[in-house]
Formats: structure tokens, C-alpha cells, sequence
């Protein structure tokens, strides 16, 4: 098989860099195109095989309607997208295979599988937090990789994301309810992205945490979801899919 052409969109952002330098290192990925704000992503799709996108999530229509003409894999690194957004992804992938993830890294996707089989085991008696850090450039918050944590506690328990999750707490807020998810979104310096899940009952406390060290983690993730959606259907998918844990 011949190497995936990959296009890089987002191509001198943090991600983008360090995405392009793990594929340059990849025999079975080739680059096709290094795209960024200013030029021409229209253009160049024709010429590639799959789409990363590492931009912003108020380009995603663009991205999905060209990748749509063309019949190009795509792999969404974004986040921060509305309700909306996520409608029109959802959309698209009846047309190409989509990896759509709040993050590529094989370890944060662990924590996912684990903190799912942790809320299910520990049961209602445990109280939810979910603690974020990252560096001091990141725009949004919390992170995508914390919401999705947070949304799968709320599957569990059977609540609402946007109606259960407490984004920190300030003055006299009262006794902490059962019937909620703590999230705190931390910024500063050059972190990479630290993630931690804290189930606290009387007595005991359990925390699962991820700490990410290099980006380089999430760019092979990346470049595996596309080598992966390169043999899949129309579809959309996320890294659980791409590391079978589902």
C-alpha cells in the first residue's frame, strides 16, 4: 500500500509542527500539503488522502465541506465546537470516514476506558471532580479532553453535562449536592495538558491521572487515526474506536 497523503491543517501551530515532524519520520505517511491561516486549503485538497485539522473550530464548516467534495478521510483535532458544529460533523461523516476526538494520546484514551469502569465500580457514594492544567496560551477551557472526562461521569450517573457540572465554585455555593461534577481548568507556564478524575467517598479517595510530557504523544495519535480511517467506512469516529476499547 502506498504511503497516506496526509495535509496538514493548522501546519505552524504547536500541534501542526509537531504532527509534521512525526510524519516526516513515518514510513507509511507522506506529506502531502502544510497549510495554515492565508493559504490556499481548497487547492490543495485534491492533491492529499486525509485531512488533520489542528486549526479552530470557526473553520470547520470549510474543512468539512471541502473534505466532503473531494471524498477526503478526515482527522478533527479541534475543540470547542457548539452544539451546531457538531450537528454538521456529525452530518459529513455519512459521506467520508471522520475521527473527530478531544484527544489522540493512547494514554488519555486509557483514562477514559478507566474512568468509566471506575465511576461503574465505585458507584453514587463517590463525589465527581475533574481537574484540569494547561499552558497559559490555551484559549479554551476547559480542555476538551476534561469536558469529555466530565461527560462520561454524567453517563454514568445519568446527568446532564450542561446542567450537573459545577466550572469551579466561589463564595457561599453551600453543601457540595450528589448530583454533580466539579470542574476546574488551571493555566500557566508550558504545560502540556495534566488530567486527573478524583472520586472522594467518606474515607477514601481514588484519582486517576494522565500527565502529558510532549506533544508528540497526541501527533502519533493523530497519525494513527488517519492510517486507521483510511480502511473504514463513512463514518465518525474517535480514538476509542481507533484503539478498539469500545
Amino acid at each position: 500500500m502506498s504511503p497516506l497523503r496526509l495535509l496538514m491543517n493548522g501546519s505552524r501551530g504547536r500541534m501542526g509542527q509537531t504532527i509534521l515532524a512525526c510524519a516526516k519520520v513515518d514510513p507509511e505517511v507522506s506529506i502531502a500539503a502544510e497549510i495554515d491561516s492565508g493559504d490556499d486549503f481548497q487547492s490543495a485538497v485534491p492533491n492529499c488522502d486525509c485531512v488533520i485539522d489542528f486549526t479552530h473550530h470557526a473553520v470547520v464548516e470549510n474543512v468539512l465541506t471541502t473534505c466532503v467534495a473531494h471524498k477526503k478521510i478526515l482527522v478533527i483535532g479541534t475543540t470547542g465546537h457548539t452544539d451546531a458544529q457538531v450537528e454538521k460533523i456529525k452530518g459529513a461523516a455519512k459521506s467520508i470516514p471522520i475521527v473527530f476526538a478531544p484527544n489522540f494520546s493512547v494514554g488519555v484514551n486509557t483514562l477514559f476506558w478507566l474512568t468509566r469502569k471506575a465511576a461503574e465500580i465505585l458507584g453514587p457514594e463517590f463525589d465527581l471532580e475533574v481537574v484540569e492544567m494547561h499552558h497559559r496560551l490555551k484559549k479554551d477551557a476547559p480542555s476538551g479532553t476534561a469536558k469529555r472526562l466530565a461527560e462520561i461521569l454524567a453517563e454514568v450517573r445519568s446527568l446532564q453535562y450542561n446542567s450537573d457540572v459545577r466550572h469551579g465554585r466561589h463564595g457561599i455555593v453551600g453543601e457540595r449536592t450528589s448530583a454533580e461534577i466539579g470542574m476546574h481548568a488551571i493555566r500557566g507556564g508550558d504545560v502540556v495538558g495534566d488530567h486527573t478524575v478524583i472520586f472522594a467517598a467518606q474515607g477514601e479517595r481514588v484519582e486517576l491521572t494522565h500527565t502529558a510530557s510532549s506533544r508528540e504523544t497526541f501527533a502519533r495519535g493523530a497519525i494513527r487515526a488517519a492510517k486507521w480511517a483510511r480502511t473504514q467506512s463513512p463514518g465518525l469516529y474517535d480514538m476509542q474506536d481507533v484503539l478498539g476499547l469500545k
